[in-house]
């Protein structure tokens, strides 16, 4: 139970860390899809160096390298067709469509898993997303093509990136005996050459123009890609599916506080009480799933 506790705790303080990736990107002045690529790149040369000191880099064989690449290439397509959904319907809708990895991870868990899912998690589903729903808000006179393509890129997004979630559980699972910092480094990298490819098809560029910009991407890069990244991978094999994608929701809500407190976002009480009952329904989902489990 203390292990459950602790790995709680840690994927929660990741969630919170990774909810600062937008402040990150808004300031650092380049595309979102460069700023994607930094992330991975500049955190995956900070896990090379520490997998280097701690002389723990080694091949651990094809199976594992495979499966570094499906999660690598599930990150780098859900990263794409995040940034690209909100290109379509904003960042607010967007996040909220990429957030729908909370049903097909619950959907997994109860398929194949054999996982009970308890009355009040089912409850704090629909209860988490209208909240989200009342912060950002949903306009039906805007559903033309370039909004319905939005949003399939958004549900997309939740495919992928709950793909990404289940394969680094199970890369991580496999290499419990190992270092987490090169399951990091390996997902980070390959990602990260996954992205670059991106940038250099859209014509995008990898400039970056100011100190800010570079300090702003390392920021991203330390904060988000590592510590969270840390602590989130390091939970995942001792939380289920269900549970690590409700504890999620915490990203997008969080984020949208520090949009308000940080860049004076237009807001009224209606959206905060959204994100009030945004996260009293993940509060409700984690008490609820524990207690079932």
């Amino acid at each position: 139970m203390e292990i459950k506790n602790r790995a709680l705790s840690g994927l929660l303080a990741g969630a919170v860390l990774i909810s600062f990736s937008s402040v990150w990107v808004k300031i650092c002045g380049v595309s979102a899809t460069t700023s994607a690529f930094y992330r991975v790149f500049f955190g995956g040369i900070i896990l090379l160096l520490i997998v280097l000191k701690k002389r723990e880099l080694k091949w651990h064989g094809g199976r594992i390298f495979c499966l570094g690449m499906l999660c690598s290439l599930f990150f780098s397509l859900d990263l794409v067709m995040y940034h690209k959904c909100i290109h379509h319907v904003g960042p607010g809708l967007g996040t909220i469509l990429a957030n729908f990895q909370v049903f097909v991870l619950t959907l997994f868990s109860f398929m194949f898993l054999k996982e009970k899912i308890s009355l009040l998690f089912i409850l704090s589903l629909p209860m988490a997303f209208t909240g989200l729903f009342m912060v950002v808000g949903i306009h039906p006179s805007k559903l033309d093509s370039s909004y319905q393509a939005g949003i399939l890129m958004g549900l997309a997004a939740s495919f992928f990136y709950s793909g990404f979630l289940l394969s680094l559980r199970k890369l991580q699972g496999i290499l419990q005996r190992f270092s987490l910092y090169y399951v990091l480094m390996l997902v980070s990298l390959i990602t990260a050459l996954f992205l670059a490819m991106e940038v250099v098809r859209i014509d995008d560029s990898f400039a970056i123009p100011t100190l800010k910009s570079l300090l702003s991407l390392g920021a991203l890069a330390i904060f988000s890609q590592v510590a969270g990244f840390v602590l989130i991978t390091n939970a995942l094999p001792h939380v289920s599916p269900s549970i690590s994608g409700i504890i999620l929701l915490t990203q997008p809500a969080l984020a949208f506080v520090w949009d308000v407190l940080l860049f004076s976002r237009p807001t009224d009480a209606l959206s905060w009480f959204g994100v009030a009952i945004t996260l009293i329904a993940i509060y409700i989902a984690t008490s609820g799933q524990n207690k079932k489990s």
